[in-house]
């Protein structure tokens, strides 16, 4: 068997045990995923921030795939950037906690304390508005801010 079709069956399989559609499944960014379209977009807002956040809202552009998509917050839990619900551009979330996680304080912590890391918390998928599980990757950019990426558990 080879490994495309190896794969198509894992997923479907997996889909099937979970309840999800094996379309939705298809439709998911794993956290390897997430991780690698965070390390993408951090290279990117290092070398030029305006830009780079433009370009993380452009849906048909590169920073966008399945259900992924980038924030950015600066260290005082200033909403920079977010592609996917833009109004929360500007905010100071770090006391967030709608869906019983202090999320963007544990995202500082870890991008003042260890650089880069990943953080599990609550959050409503972009589709659908149901609260799942989520776990980002997140890195700081120049010690002023980070970037992270999500993937639904």
């Amino acid at each position: 068997m080879n490994k495309g079709l190896k794969t198509t069956i894992t997923v479907v399989s997996i889909a099937i045990i979970l309840g999800i559609s094996p379309v939705q499944a298809a439709n998911m960014g794993t956290p390897d995923e997430a991780k690698a379209l965070n390390q993408k977009a951090v290279a990117a807002a290092k070398e030029n921030r305006d830009k780079a956040f433009a370009d993380f809202a452009d849906p048909s552009g590169s920073y966008q795939m399945k259900d992924l998509y980038v924030f950015c917050m600066d260290m005082q839990g200033v909403m920079l950037s977010h592609a996917k619900k833009p109004a929360l551009v500007g905010k100071n979330l770090i006391d967030f906690n709608k869906y019983g996680d202090l999320l963007f304080q544990d995202m500082v912590k870890v991008a003042k304390n260890d650089g880069s890391g990943w953080v599990n918390y609550k959050w409503p998928h972009p589709d659908s508005d149901e609260v799942q599980v989520k776990t980002s990757y997140i890195e700081a950019v120049d010690g002023d801010y980070f970037c992270g990426v999500g993937a639904y558990k």
